[in-house]
């Protein structure tokens, strides 16, 4: 079933339905014609449209989460990755949330990066904890020592553990496991 919450195209289709029964009543029962008939699809699509905008699931927050850290990546911005990691980060490299702001402000200063583009996720949602397998590829800059000794591109898939906040219930990443590289199975520790 489709989440109402997270896309406006089920109310939509609602609507569209709507209007052909309004057109198929009004065709059959001209002398019961109004003109406020046809307020009731539009009233349907601009409240999918605001229910959208206004409300976000958690799905939704995960997803800008992701996305935050993937343009942090590319503009070299370990600040933005700082607010999107939790207190309690810990991963099979990286012991505290330090060590990764560590390692990402040595990375990120190399420009590596030029651009990543998501392929492919899977979400998945229990309680206040969620996990997000990343597929994405990953653009080096012309002018990067990977992309002159090695490739100009790489495919990765990334596991992500987030745990929502009890204070103001943002989803953060507790975790982040790097588990493939060009469809090579790999660890953090093989990155270095």
């Amino acid at each position: 079933m489709f989440d109402i919450f997270e896309q406006p195209w089920t109310l939509v289709g609602a609507a569209i339905l709507i209007l052909f029964g309004i057109l198929t009543f009004r065709s059959i029962f001209p002398e019961k014609r109004h003109w406020w008939q046809w307020l009731f699809p539009i009233i349907i699509v601009a409240a999918s449209f605001g229910t959208d905008y206004l409300i976000k699931t958690d799905h939704e927050k995960i997803n800008s989460v992701i996305n935050a850290g993937m343009k942090a990546v590319k503009n070299k911005d370990y600040r933005t990755i700082e607010t999107i990691v939790a207190d309690n980060y810990s991963d099979s490299l990286h012991n505290s949330k330090a060590s990764l702001m560590t390692h990402c402000r040595q990375k990120l200063s190399q420009n590596l990066v030029e651009k990543n583009k998501k392929t492919g996720q899977l979400i998945t949602i229990s309680g206040r904890n969620a996990t997000a397998i990343i597929f994405l590829t990953m653009t080096f800059t012309k002018d990067s020592y990977i992309s002159q000794n090695y490739l100009s591109f790489l495919q990765m898939k990334v596991e992500l553990y987030l745990q929502k906040q009890s204070d103001n219930n943002e989803w953060l990443i507790t975790r982040v496991e790097i588990r493939e590289i060009n469809r090579q199975q790999v660890s953090w520790s093989q990155t270095r």
